[in-house]
């Protein structure tokens, strides 16, 4: 078993009921490479789904959407499944991670099924994201064992495009959008959890716009489109509008072989403690 595995376990404990734990291992790292105990949401999402997938009478998560109530704390929490609907071809349940009784994330999760498209169907895929050769894009091989390399940075292995890495040097882009491929530092294929991580695995794109800060997800919705290939995955993400402390991320997710596997949308905010544009030689993600 792998440590993401480990770190989104959900095991069965009543009728609907499972024990969970958020990870530190998955967390978020602070300015001063210390962990912060926020757990990254993608990580969260994919630990609500093993719960939601133990009893789901189809094999794929192929739409959920999710309520970030509050940041649960890296401690014990449960995991409570309601199927609202289990036909022959979709089922659709609420599942609820609890945490000292409140709520702190709320997702309805559809599953069905994956596959050939039916005869006669209509099939038509848009054009994956173009992004430079994985080796010449920049990630944080060169920072292991350094102080900011901890938590989530040091499970997962993103490798930005270098057009959308100007807010590293104090000199952002102006367009909200961020490009790069993910992976796992650990030896592991792609699968429907690892999707869940990679819609939310890039860093903000408002990043691009100057603001550096926490941006945390309030809501996110994402739809399985296909089982991912085994190798890097390729992710492209951008914001329509950003107002109001507020902004959109959307995001899409190809696998090695070029075939769209992934989609979200999610609401976010630009966060408190955001600020204008990086120092000039700054060069560590949020």
């Amino acid at each position: 078993m792998t440590v993401f595995d480990e770190a989104t376990a959900a095991k069965a404990t009543a009728d609907g009921w499972y024990e969970v734990r958020p990870d530190e291992r998955f967390a978020m790292v602070s300015s001063d490479g210390s962990v912060t105990g926020a757990v990254n949401g993608g990580v969260l999402l994919a630990t609500v789904l093993r719960a939601v997938m133990d009893t789901s009478p189809h094999p794929h998560p192929v739409a959920t959407s999710a309520h970030f109530l509050r940041v649960p704390r890296t401690e014990p929490a449960q995991v409570q499944v309601t199927w609202l609907k289990q036909g022959g071809t979709a089922a659709t349940a609420r599942a609820t991670l609890i945490q000292d009784d409140m709520p702190a994330l709320e997702a309805t999760v559809t599953t069905g099924a994956l596959g050939a498209s039916a005869e006669g169907g209509l099939s038509w895929t848009g054009r994956p994201p173009e992004l430079p050769p994985l080796a010449e894009c920049a990630g944080f091989r060169k920072a292991a064992g350094s102080m900011g390399f901890a938590g989530f940075v040091a499970q997962v292995d993103v490798r930005l495009d270098p057009a959308t890495t100007g807010w590293l040097r104090g000199e952002p882009a102006g367009v909200p959008e961020m490009r790069g491929y993910f992976r796992l530092r650990e030896d592991r294929d792609p699968d429907a959890y690892l999707l869940a991580v990679a819609v939310d695995a890039l860093p903000p794109v408002v990043l691009g716009l100057g603001a550096l800060g926490w941006a945390p997800t309030v809501e996110l919705t994402w739809h399985m489109r296909a089982e991912p290939a085994p190798g890097p995955l390729r992710l492209a993400a951008r914001a329509r509008h950003v107002s109001g402390g507020w902004f959109d991320e959307e995001s899409e997710v190809w696998d090695s072989a070029g075939t769209l596997v992934a989609q979200s949308r999610q609401l976010a905010r630009v966060g408190r403690g955001a600020r204008r544009s990086a120092p000039r030689g700054e060069s560590r993600m949020p």
